[in-house]
């Protein structure tokens, strides 16, 4: 009892920190109506910010930095710099990202959170030295002898911090008169225009208090958890379980809900040290946490979850089915084709990366662009055909292309288990269940030791009726047989898929988008075209993860990594995720496509891919939500 007693408390520096993450949400949702999942992110920065300056008195900005003084800062003015730092950078959210995206579609707001979550993260190793850095602590080191066990006094600080803040923000809704305005507005927007108060400014104050509040107890936590260049990234997830089970109205209940889920995540870690516990069961059941609790909250709740108050009309991306998907589809493998047949080496595998990427874009722009079903997991999806691939080639002796069919078959399972709350919930909260899904299958399935060897997932080379399609001979990267083989397959499906959402599919498919109960009206079954919508998406990012195995051999939990599936949704929303075009441009941009390979070896500017990616993502959410490809036709129809 004594052991659960220590390992109860160890979570609360975690929990803490979840806690607030998820009182944050809940009082910006009620502000603006956004999810955010930078908020992660704000705490990301702001530890980072107050570690550099307790190093060096440096202050760090996004671009620049200040030399506040030779020698080290104190902790407590460093620890006021970085709130203050994160304060301000969460108001810039406001004003330069959400606020012109007020009345903006979900779709709009998730891609622009999502951009702003990476765009963060891919500033840290860049700004900062992240080699070996270490938190020092701010709080007290002593300890409490509580029954057989002791106790750290740090966490039970911590935990008080929490409660204090939670305390706060529902005090300012509920006594103070920009609270109660604040949730006047989240009633009835434009009432509250009409009585003379200002929702954006209420707002820009909300976004300003929750981004000093993570950033406290993020920093007082970070001699605790640690410094990670990304880590605070994905704690946003725990917190949107919690405002999820809060139902994302209560502030109090959010906390209380960050905290339970740091404690349950901490008494896993302790059962997972016991003899019983089953070797393949001993990573990731914390990280797979978030997401069992985001599904019974939205499953559960999902249709008792409040909607904001809305400015005005909403309109989606506008959509052009295609025409003539075979010519169309030739065109493109002609051209694809010519680029192999011209380069080499890694421009070569680059030009076949894109070719495999566009063909996982293609999966979002049929289950996001033409359904409207905001999914985050597709490079899951792929990681399920790699990894079933791996196990089928070496293990099983499945022959291609009946490899590829296994594999993405059981990524279309996959699919489907996944999309099931789709039935329940859309929008932004389907965003959520769809990225703790990709974490956690990361977690539990591409990043377990016991399922995936230190070396990795080892993948045979294809043959067909005895044609060796080795992807490498000698030095040459991707020989030309493997490039046609990958440019054959991805071509084939890029013509069904256009053919599918030229007929009646892919009208059933916008009718959902636009109005499921008009749909239901006309005569569409919603639920098995939703699920038909996400098994069609998963079976093609199934083929791609099994392509992208292929093509290297081998597979590591870093080939499919969540951070990897956002790049690609940036890339296919920037491309234009409501056009087949759009995935196409989405693959040439794609990470290790032609464009990471033009910045990679012509420009030497590699690792600032993530971050051009992000950045892109925002503003293309911001200025221009069709897309290039969009943008490119309505050009073309006026010259």
């Amino acid at each position: 009892m004594d052991q659960v007693l220590l390992f109860v408390t160890l979570g609360f520096a975690a929990g803490s920190v979840y806690a607030v993450i998820a009182a944050s949400i809940v009082s910006l949702h009620a502000a603006t109506g956004v999810l955010n999942f930078a908020q992660g992110s704000f705490a990301l920065w702001g530890v980072w910010v107050v570690a550099e300056l307790r190093r060096s008195g440096t202050l760090v900005l996004p671009a620049g930095s200040v030399s506040l003084g030779a020698a080290p800062m104190t902790a407590w003015a460093a620890v006021a710099i970085g709130v203050l730092c994160t304060a301000a950078l969460a108001l810039a959210a406001h004003w330069l990202v959400f606020r012109p995206l007020r009345s903006a579609p979900p779709l709009s707001q998730v891609v622009a959170s999502v951009g702003l979550m990476l765009a963060i993260a891919a500033l840290v190793p860049l700004r900062f030295p992240t080699g070996g850095a270490l938190a020092e602590p701010l709080l007290t080191d002593r300890t409490l002898a509580v029954g057989g066990t002791f106790l750290n006094v740090s966490d039970l600080v911590l935990l008080g911090v929490a409660v204090t803040v939670a305390a706060a923000l529902s005090a300012y809704f509920r006594f103070t008169r920009w609270g109660v305005a604040t949730r006047a507005s989240a009633e009835d927007e434009r009432a509250a225009r009409l009585t003379g108060l200002s929702p954006d400014r209420l707002a820009g104050v909300m976004w300003v208090i929750t981004g000093a509040a993570t950033s406290v107890v993020a920093v007082l936590a970070a001699p605790t958890l640690g410094l990670d260049p990304i880590g605070y990234m994905f704690y946003v997830l725990p917190g949107l379980a919690a405002a999820l089970l809060a139902r994302l109205t209560s502030v109090v209940t959010a906390c209380a809900a960050g905290v339970a889920i740091g404690c349950l995540q901490s008494i896993l870690l302790l059962l997972s040290t016991n003899d019983g516990w089953p070797a393949w069961a001993q990573a990731g059941f914390g990280e797979a946490l978030p997401f069992v609790l985001v599904v019974v909250a939205l499953v559960v709740l999902g249709r008792h979850i409040p909607a904001r108050g809305a400015l005005g009309t909403v309109r989606m991306p506008a959509v052009t089915l295609p025409r003539r998907p075979w010519t169309a589809a030739a065109g493109l493998v002609a051209a694809a084709a010519a680029a192999v047949a011209f380069t080499s080496g890694s421009w070569r595998f680059g030009v076949v990366t894109s070719v495999i990427m566009g063909l996982v874009a293609l999966s979002l722009v049929v289950l996001t662009g033409y359904l409207g079903q905001i999914s985050l997991a597709s490079m899951a999806f792929a990681g399920t055909g790699g990894f079933v691939l791996s196990r089928a080639t070496v293990a099983w002796g499945v022959p291609f292309p009946l490899s590829i069919l296994l594999s993405a078959g059981v990524a279309t399972l996959v699919g489907v288990a996944v999309g099931l709350p789709a039935l329940r919930i859309r929008g932004a909260q389907l965003a959520v269940v769809t990225l703790a899904g990709a974490v956690a299958l990361q977690q539990l399935v591409f990043a377990n030791p016991a399922l995936t060897p230190f070396e990795g997932n080892l993948i045979d080379g294809p043959t067909l009726f005895g044609w060796d399609l080795e992807v490498r001979r000698g030095t040459d990267l991707t020989t030309a047989a493997f490039s046609a083989t990958v440019i054959v397959i991805v071509g084939l499906l890029v013509a069904v898929v256009a053919r599918l959402l030229a007929g009646a599919t892919g009208q059933s498919f916008l009718a959902i988008r636009s109005n499921e109960r008009a749909a239901a009206g006309a005569g569409i079954d919603v639920a098995r075209t939703k699920l038909a919508g996400f098994a069609l998406s998963a079976f093609l990012a199934g083929v791609g993860g099994c392509l992208i195995g292929y093509s290297r051999s081998q597979l590591s939990v870093e080939s499919f990594n969540v951070v990897v599936g956002l790049s690609v949704l940036c890339m296919a929303y920037v491309g234009g995720i409501t056009r087949i075009g759009g995935a196409v441009i989405a693959g040439l941009i794609a990470p290790l496509g032609v464009l990471y390979t033009l910045l990679g070896t012509t420009f030497g500017l590699g690792r600032y891919y993530t971050l051009i990616a992000a950045c892109a993502l925002v503003v293309t959410a911001v200025l221009n939500p069709s897309g290039i490809a969009h943008l490119v036709r309505r050009r073309g129809a006026t010259a």
